[in-house]
C-alpha cells in the first residue's frame, strides 16, 4: 500500500476509479435529463418536481453524517470501505430502475420515495469511494493526482451516457423518452460491473488503531473547525452554481438559444468531455501553485466564460462550442480540489484527535453537495413556474417567460461559483504544512505498528508470558 512518499501505479488508480462509472453517469442524467423527462413525458408538474427534490434533500439531512460515522467505525476482515461500496450496489441500482422506468401517472409520493431510496444508495457509494481514495493516497500532491484521475474517469463515463440521446435516433430509438430510459439501463448495468472490479482488485489501507468511540465533543470540534466550515460552504456554492445550470440546461439551450435537443446534448458533451483534460491539468496546476489558489483561478475563469454565453449567435453550434468547452474545462477542477483539500484537513484532525474521521468529513461534503443540488431544482423549477414558463412538450411560452429563463440561468451560477472561490481565500493548509503533518502521522503509525508487533510476539511466546506473570 502506498505510503506518503510512494506513487500509486496508474493501473491501481484506474481500476479503483471504475467505481465512479455509474455515479458519474447518474450525476449528469439525474439533473439534466430526468426532471425534464418527468415534466414533459410523464406529466409531473414543475412545482411538484421542484418540491419533491427539495423535500428529499431536507429529509436526507442526517443520512450522510450517520453513514460517515458508521463507516469510520467499521472494521472487517475485508476492509472498511470495501464492504460499504459493495453494499451500495443493490440500493443504487434498484432506485435507478424505479425512477427511470417509472410508469405514466406517477405522483409526488412515488417520486419522493424512490428518489430518496436512490440518494441513500448514491450516498453509500460516494462516501465509501471518496474516503477510500483519501486512504489510497496520503501525500499532498498524490491526492491531487488520484482525485484528478477519478474526476477524469467520471467525465468519460458521463460522456458515454450522453452519447445515448445523440445516437438513439440512428439506432431506431425514437419513442418519446426512450433515450432517457436507455440511459437508465446503462447506469444500472455499469453499477455492479464497475464496483465489483474496484472492490476486487484495489488494496485497502485501514488505520485500525484509530477506530475509537465517537463522542459529541469530537463532532462539535469537527463541524466548527474553520477549514471544515470553509470547505463546506465552498461545496455548497460550487454545487449550487453548476447544479442551477443543469436544472435548466435543456430549457435554456432549446427555448433561449435556439438549439435542437440533439444539438444541446452535443454542447453538453463538449462541456463534460473537456473535463478529461481539465481535471488532470487542474491537478497538475495545484502542485505548482497550491490547491486553494487553483480553485480560485478556476472559479474566476468559469464565471468570466459564462458571461460570454448569451452573446454567441443563436443556434450556431460551432461558435457556441468554444464557450462551453471553456466553462467545462474550468468546472472540472471544482470537486477534485475541494475533495483533495478536505483529505488534507482529515489528516490534520487525525493528528490532533488521534481518530479517523475522514468518512465523516466527506459525509459533510456529500451532504452539502446533495442538499444544494436538490435545492437547485427545488428553487429553479418553482421560480420558472412563477414567471410563467411552461415545460410541457408542446408548450408555447411568452417572450417574458423566455427572458426570465435567460436571466435566471446565467445570473445564479456566476454569483454562486464566485462565492465558492472566495471561501478558500487565505487558506493556510498548504503543501509544506501538510508535509509536516504527514511526517508526524507516519511516525506515529509506524510506532503503533511496531508496538502491536511486539505485543503479538509476546502473546505468541509462552516463556515471555511466564516472565510477565512472574514479574507481577
Amino acid at each position: 500500500m502506498s505510503s506518503a512518499g510512494q506513487r500509486l501505479s496508474l493501473a491501481t488508480i484506474l481500476v479503483f476509479c471504475l467505481s465512479n462509472l455509474a455515479p458519474a453517469m447518474l450525476g449528469v442524467v439525474l439533473f439534466v435529463y430526468l426532471p425534464p423527462y418527468l415534466a414533459s413525458h410523464l406529466g409531473v408538474s414543475l412545482a411538484v418536481i421542484g418540491g419533491v427534490w427539495a423535500s428529499v434533500r431536507l429529509i436526507d439531512l442526517g443520512i450522510d453524517p450517520l453513514l460517515g460515522h458508521l463507516m469510520d467505525r467499521t472494521d472487517t476482515r475485508y476492509g472498511r470501505y470495501r464492504v460499504w461500496l459493495a453494499a451500495g450496489v443493490p440500493v443504487f441500482a434498484l432506485g435507478t430502475y424505479m425512477l427511470f422506468m417509472a410508469p405514466q401517472g406517477i405522483g409526488g409520493g412515488y417520486l419522493f420515495f424512490w428518489l430518496f431510496f436512490l440518494y441513500v444508495g448514491n450516498s453509500i457509494i460516494n462516501l465509501s469511494q471518496t474516503a477510500w481514495s483519501a486512504t489510497l493516497a496520503t501525500g499532498y500532491d498524490e491526492r491531487s493526482r488520484i482525485f484528478g484521475i477519478l474526476t477524469a474517469v467520471g467525465v468519460i463515463a458521463a460522456v458515454v451516457s450522453l452519447l445515448v440521446p445523440v445516437f438513439a435516433p440512428m439506432l431506431g430509438i425514437t419513442a418519446p423518452g426512450a433515450d432517457v430510459r436507455a440511459m437508465g439501463w446503462m447506469i444500472i448495468a455499469c453499477t455492479p460491473l464497475g464496483i465489483w472490479l474496484a472492490t476486487w482488485f484495489t488494496p485497502e489501507r485501514v488505520n485500525r488503531a484509530t477506530v475509537h468511540q465517537f463522542v459529541a465533543r469530537d463532532y462539535l470540534e469537527i463541524v466548527t473547525k474553520p477549514e471544515v466550515v470553509r470547505l463546506y460552504l465552498a461545496q455548497v456554492m460550487l454545487t449550487l452554481g453548476p447544479g442551477w445550470m443543469s436544472a435548466m440546461y435543456l430549457f435554456y439551450f432549446q427555448d433561449v438559444r435556439g438549439f435542437t435537443s440533439q444539438q444541446s446534448t452535443i454542447l453538453l458533451l463538449i462541456y463534460i468531455l473537456i473535463g478529461v483534460a481539465g481535471a488532470p491539468l487542474t491537478a497538475r496546476l495545484a502542485t505548482r501553485i497550491g490547491k486553494h489558489r487553483t480553485l480560485m483561478v478556476t472559479t474566476t475563469a468559469f464565471s468570466l466564460g459564462l458571461l460570454t454565453i448569451p452573446f454567441y449567435p443563436k443556434g450556431n453550434l460551432l461558435l457556441m462550442a468554444p464557450g462551453m468547452a471553456w466553462a467545462g474545462f474550468m468546472a472540472a477542477g471544482f470537486g477534485l480540489m475541494v475533495n483533495a483539500m478536505m483529505a488534507d484537513v482529515g489528516d490534520e484532525i487525525r493528528l490532533h484527535q488521534g481518530k479517523e474521521r475522514i468518512s465523516l468529513l466527506y459525509a459533510l461534503l456529500s451532504f452539502a453537495g446533495k442538499l444544494t443540488a436538490g435545492f437547485a431544482i427545488g428553487l429553479t423549477f418553482p421560480l420558472l413556474a412563477f414567471f410563467g414558463y411552461n415545460a410541457g412538450e408542446h408548450a408555447h411560452n411568452t417572450p417574458q417567460a423566455v427572458k426570465a429563463l435567460e436571466w435566471i440561468f446565467i445570473a445564479g451560477p456566476i454569483v454562486f461559483v464566485m462565492l465558492g472561490g472566495v471561501c478558500v481565500w487565505g487558506w493556510k493548509l498548504d503543501a509544506a504544512k501538510h508535509a509536516a503533518i504527514r511526517a508526524e502521522l507516519d511516525a506515529r503509525d509506524a510506532a503503533a505498528l511496531a508496538q502491536a508487533a511486539i505485543l503479538a510476539d509476546l502473546g505468541a511466546a509462552p516463556s515471555a508470558a511466564l516472565v510477565v506473570e512472574d514479574a507481577t
